[in-house]
Order: C-alpha cells, then structure tokens, then sequence
C-alpha cells in the first residue's frame, strides 16, 4: 500500500509561513550564547621552565617514561597481579561503568537536538443507541456496530536558536571525556596500591625470616651457655638472659605471620579474588624487587598531559563553562516547529485516500519575558560552578607538582639511606661472628655475645626497612608522575 500526499496551492501557501519560518530558524541557529572554552588556564608559578627543585641526581628529564612502570622491578609475580588486576578489579568495573553512563548521557544529549517523530495507529468500534425511541417512536434498534480505522504521525522540533542544546551537547561531552580520565586514574592508583602491598608482603616474609634465623642462634646459644653452665664456667643469670633473648624474639613471629595473612588476602581482594585465593602462590618467600638504575621523570610540562586526575580536572573545568551557555540560553525565545498528519476511515482499505486525511502545522514561539531574576540566578550559579572548578584544577596541578617533587626528594634521600643501612649491616654481621667466635674460645663474655647478635639482628631489619622503603618510594614516584593508566578502548 503506497501513500502520497498532494498540497494544493492554498495550502502551499498555507505552508510557506513555517517554513519561512524554519528557514530563518536554521540561519541564525549558529548564534550560541555563552562563553567559548579557550582550553586548560595558567597556574600561577608554573611556566614552561618550571622544574623539580628538590630531583636527585642521575634522574633523566628526558627520556621516555614507560607506561607499565612495574616491569621495571623485574618481578613476574608482581606483573601478574597488577595485570589481573586492571582486567578483573571491581573498582575497575566500577569507573568503566560510570564511563559507559556518561556517554549514553551524551548520546541522549545530542538526541534531544533531533526531531521528535510519533506514530500513532487505533482501531474504534463502537454502536449507537436508538434516538427514535428516546423520543416516543417505535424501537429501531439503533445503528451499529461501526468500525473507525485511524492512523496519525506527530513530529516536533525546537530550533536550537541561541546554542543552549550545542552548550548542553559540549558539557556533557566534556563530562565523558572526564569519566574517562577517572578510569585511567584508577588505574594509576590500583597498580600503585598493589605494588605497595606486594613489597609490604615481601617485606613481611623477609623479617620472619630473618627472626626465624635469630630463633635458631639464640637457641644454639642458650643450648651451649646450659653446658657451659652445667661445667661451671657459665652463670645462671647468663642462661636467664638468653632465655629472655629467645622468648622476646619468639614474640615478634606471630604478629608478622598475621600480618603476612593480611596482606596476602588484601592482594587477592585488589585483583577480584576471595581471600585465600592467592596463599599458595605467594606464601613462599621470594627476594624483594630491584629497584632499576636508571629513572626517567620527564619533566612538568609532560607532568599535566600524563595524570589522568589534571586531565579529568580539565574536562570538568570544560564542562562547567558550557553550562553558563545552557543557562544563558533561557534568557531567549524558543521557537519549536509542530506537525501532525492523520488519516482515519470506516475501512482500512480506504484509509489513505486524500479525503480522509487532516493535517496541522504550528510555528510554536515560547519567551519567558518576566522571571524574576530565575535564570539570572542560574546563569550566577553556573559562572560560580566555572570558578570552583577552575580554582579546583589549579589546586589540582600544583598538588600534582608538590607530589612528584616531593616523591623526587624521598627517593633521592632514601637511595642514600639504603647504601649507609648495607654497610651497616655487613659491620654488624663481621663483628657478630667475630664475638661468636671469640665467645666459644672463652676470650668474650656471653653479654658481648648477646649484643653483638642483637645488634647484627637490628641492622638486618633496619635494611630491609630501608629495602622496603626504597622501592616503596619508587612506586609513589611514578604515581605521582601519574603512570599506569591504559586507554580503554
């Protein structure tokens, strides 16, 4: 079944008002009130020259940095679980959520520029009464059953005169984009947050074995002060002295095998698993990861272009001026163009016949002249929501340059630290098997002994601490450079 429609003359000129009327419509709707966003504003202090004050020496400013800053360490089992992680991590799924809603808010936007098209189709039956018989006539049995076939399109269109859709359609552009930015941030955060668990948990493993040790030396050496007592040439207050040695070291493994529990179902949370599910993988101590020798940090200029929070911080700045636009946009009239067509018969068959058909066209002009000051108030509360998010941004890129410059210094001063702990800890261990031996050839009191081993036992522990502390650093450092986020497809 085809369908033509046929306007005589007098409807055409009928017609030629509204389209007129759309014509000019769409020749002043590149008109569009509202500030234009002329991109990211100057912080104040940060220029093109501006560096990291407090970098260590040996930092290279300018070679590429790598994304996936954790191969550096050089430890397959941490690769693994931040790569799991970043694929199965609820708080993952949580920001590509909220990335997927933002741009099925911005395809809505950019509908509501569109036309509106309704259809409409219904079948009436219906019977009437018998008139003749309300009024004192012989009963006829009234007319019926009749049958009424309509059909009907409805379309509607408001002209975007003054750019407040374009505004609305840039801001929640604008919107997406920062939704995005937000999943490369959490990105960022959970690589660095895995990573600092994981050395957390090596580091755990490393003291308990190291006290595990000390249980053992201990042990040996109240063994052999009981005999030398037992011969005379050892005192009851010596054997009293090492038994408390032992009892305080013994002290010291359950908490750090609590701990190591802990840390292990806290890595299996960060990668989408229950806890447990990571225990027999990681529970055999392995060495802690090696710090690279050499670091690429870039510079403050690649500093704003590489975190993702500067750049959601940006969009949303983005966003918030559109939205002055929107608002501004209510200040003029608003023309929306209305039609229907409708077709209705007693047979479908008739139904598209010329006779049978209406249609109506209504040039619709709507001007809120007298407000009260609503929209100026809406207009002031937008210009306010621009400040704060431009003030917000800044706050941001000076809080991200105190980070990295900061996250500089510590691992700077602390890669010193480490190379003092070491020599430490290697005097400590000479100088302990020194007064051991000396001890056991009767030259050394069991006390020399005793500190000599305990201080050996503290170095050991300062070192991995500062071991810890080392590589803790470097994973704050490319954080705070913003690495590790992925642009999702």
């Amino acid at each position: 079944m085809k369908i033509r429609f046929r306007f005589s003359p007098a409807a055409c000129r009928e017609l030629a008002p509204v389209l007129l009327a759309a014509v000019v419509a769409l020749g002043v709707a590149g008109c569009t009130v509202g500030p234009d966003y002329r991109g990211a504003p100057d912080v104040a202090g940060v220029t093109s020259q501006t560096t990291y004050p407090h970098a260590p020496a040996g930092m290279d400013a300018h070679a590429p940095q790598a994304a996936d800053w954790w191969h550096a360490l050089g430890d397959s089992q941490l690769n693994a679980l931040i790569e799991t992680a970043l694929a199965d991590s609820p708080d993952i799924r949580v920001a590509q959520a909220r990335v997927r809603q933002a741009r099925a808010g911005l395809r809505g936007t950019q509908a509501s520029a569109l036309p509106k098209v309704n259809a409409d189709a219904a079948m009436l039956r219906t019977r009437s009464p018998d008139l003749s018989a309300l009024s004192g006539g012989a009963a006829g049995g009234g007319r019926g059953p009749l049958s009424l076939y309509i059909a009907s399109f409805d379309a509607s269109w408001e002209i975007d005169l003054f750019g407040g859709t374009r505004r609305a359609i840039e801001a929640a552009s604008a919107e997406a984009d920062a939704a995005q930015e937000d999943l490369a941030d959490a990105h960022v955060q959970l690589a660095a947050e895995i990573a600092q668990t994981y050395v957390s948990l090596r580091e755990q493993q490393s003291r308990l074995e190291h006290l595990r040790d000390a249980e053992k030396i201990e042990a040996d050496m109240l063994d052999l002060t009981e005999q030398r007592r037992g011969r005379g040439v050892a005192s009851e207050l010596e054997v009293e002295r090492l038994r408390t040695q032992l009892d305080g070291t013994r002290s010291q493994l359950a908490p750090v095998e609590a701990k190591i529990t802990e840390l292990l179902d806290d890595l299996a949370v960060l990668t989408g698993r229950g806890p447990g599910a990571l225990d027999a993988e990681l529970q055999p101590a392995k060495a802690m990861p090696a710090i690279p020798e050499t670091i690429a940090i870039a510079d403050p200029a690649a500093l704003l272009k590489s975190r993702p929070d500067i750049r959601a911080a940006e969009r949303r700045l983005a966003s918030q001026n559109a939205q002055i636009g929107v608002h501004r946009a209510d200040w003029f009239p608003k023309l929306s163009l209305l039609g229907s067509l409708g077709f209705s018969a007693t047979d479908p068959g008739h139904l598209a016949r010329k006779q049978n058909g209406t249609w109506l066209t209504l040039p619709r002009l709507q001007w809120n002249i007298l407000d009260f000051g609503r929209v100026a108030a809406s207009v002031e509360g937008a210009e306010a929501g621009r400040d704060e998010a431009q003030a917000r941004y800044e706050s941001v890129v000076l809080k991200a340059l105190r980070d990295a410059d900061v996250a500089l210094s510590r691992y700077g001063h602390q890669r010193e630290n480490v190379i003092v702990l070491r020599r430490r800890e290697t005097s400590a261990e000479h100088a302990a098997e020194l007064t051991r031996q000396r001890y056991r050839a009767g030259t050394a009191t069991m006390l020399e002994w005793l500190d000599a081993e305990r201080t050996r036992v503290l170095a050991q522990q300062d070192r991995i601490s500062g071991d810890v502390g080392l590589v803790e650093d470097f994973v704050s450092l490319q954080k705070s450079l913003g690495l590790g986020w992925r642009r999702a497809e």
